[in-house]
């Protein structure tokens, strides 16, 4: 009797201590904000670049964290739903865990984090991240990847093909969004507004003549234009080393200031992006940022990426700089929050994911007869010519 009162004292005094550990752990107390030493950028034509140094709301690493996490799980969904063949035709993903191309998390929240929602951005093709940072929902993005009428482009423009508010794509023409951005930092100009645009390319596009004929007349005409080269080392199967006769992308565009930037830290990114923001406001020009980032994965859902590059590169890589983890470390490392919280949050974002997949597999796809709708803006109803000329589509705004 005695043994059993003292087994059923212990299990009493153990659920009465469950409860209060719960509280403790409700009620820690976190840092609002923490300080961290980041990687200083090399420059090129500038004396002083962005500080080396910065600071971290708690409030902020949780939103970005968050951000890069959505922006993964997307990617992974995406990468799913190729396989299953639901999604179709061209698919060029941005998360760094299992797929493409460089940890684009760091590059699109972190790019993101350092200008103003009016300010514009236009990149190439590999756009969900920053259709997502833009301010679009999952659900639209994963809807428009597989054809669905809820998508964000009504299921019309699929993988490359992506808009949202000031926000110009998603292009699948290689480089042809250079000069595309330097006509938007040009009505920037020319309207007198404080805005500047984000224009992205690749390592691979880097040696299209558009670009240096867009860096020429944006630094003519002193247009607020942030010219920023993703390079993630490989432009499909070629290292930079065999694609270029310069690496140094940041130096490109010669007579135009430039940054090289570590673009698997997001708060370098962020950093970075405030200082050649202000630099272009201030009525200075253009200035060139490259982003030095890496991708896992191959440079389509159709490239294994290990024919041209060991595993063990890859390995190495993730291990030592993956972007969330990073980040990870550094909020728990500083008390800006637990690692039960951010589990939460993955388990959060999880769902959130899980919910967009099913509404993109069930939402219908576009009816035949819209094919020619949303063509042009604001314009009255007419008819445009199928295929041929005995097939006739409206055109409807």
């Amino acid at each position: 009797m005695r043994k059993m009162l003292a087994a059923v004292s212990r299990v009493l005094s153990g659920a009465s201590q469950k409860p209060a550990s719960r509280v403790l752990v409700a009620s820690r107390n976190f840092a609002n904000d923490a300080t961290f030493e980041i990687k200083k950028c090399d420059l090129h034509r500038l004396e002083e670049g962005p500080p080396v140094t910065t600071v971290l709301t708690r409030e902020d690493g949780l939103k970005y964290y968050r951000m890069m996490q959505t922006v993964r799980r997307m990617e992974l969904k995406a990468d799913q739903l190729y396989k299953q063949k639901i999604i179709r035709g061209f698919c060029h993903l941005c998360d760094g865990q299992f797929l493409l191309p460089l940890t684009q998390e760091a590059c699109c929240v972190g790019l993101e984090a350092g200008i103003n929602p009016t300010d514009h951005l236009i990149t190439a093709y590999r756009a969900h991240g920053f259709t997502f940072t833009r301010g679009l929902s999952v659900r639209e993005i994963l809807a428009e990847l597989t054809g669905r009428k809820g998508g964000c482009a009504k299921g019309k423009g699929g993988s490359m093909h992506m808009y949202a508010k000031n926000f110009y794509g998603g292009n699948g023409i290689v480089g042809a969004q250079v000069p595309l951005g330097a006509g938007i930092a040009l009505a920037c100009k020319y309207n007198g507004k404080d805005e500047v645009c984000l224009t992205l390319y690749g390592d691979g596009a880097a040696n299209q003549g558009q670009i240096f004929e867009a860096y020429n007349m944006a630094a003519l005409w002193k247009l607020p234009c942030i010219f920023i080269c993703e390079n993630n080392r490989y432009g499909m199967g070629t290292s930079v080393e065999r694609a270029a006769a310069s690496t140094d992308y940041y130096k490109r565009g010669d007579f135009i200031p430039g940054l090289r930037v570590d673009g698997m830290d997001i708060l370098c990114v962020r950093e970075a992006t405030r200082f050649a923001a202000a630099y272009c406001r201030s009525g200075k020009g253009p200035i060139l940022m490259e982003l030095q980032t890496y991708r896992y994965h191959g440079h389509s859902m159709s490239d294994p990426g290990v024919s041209y590059r060991t595993r063990e590169e890859i390995q190495e890589v993730r291990s030592k700089s993956d972007p969330i983890m990073l980040l990870k470390d550094r909020m728990v490392n500083s008390n800006l929050a637990s690692v039960e919280e951010l589990k939460e949050i993955d388990v959060e974002v999880r769902k959130e994911i899980e919910d967009a997949a099913q509404f993109a597999t069930a939402d219908p796809e576009p009816p035949l007869e819209e094919l020619g709708y949303h063509i042009y803006s604001s314009d009255p109803p007419f008819e445009v010519r199928g295929a041929n000329q005995w097939i006739k589509f409206k055109s409807v705004s």
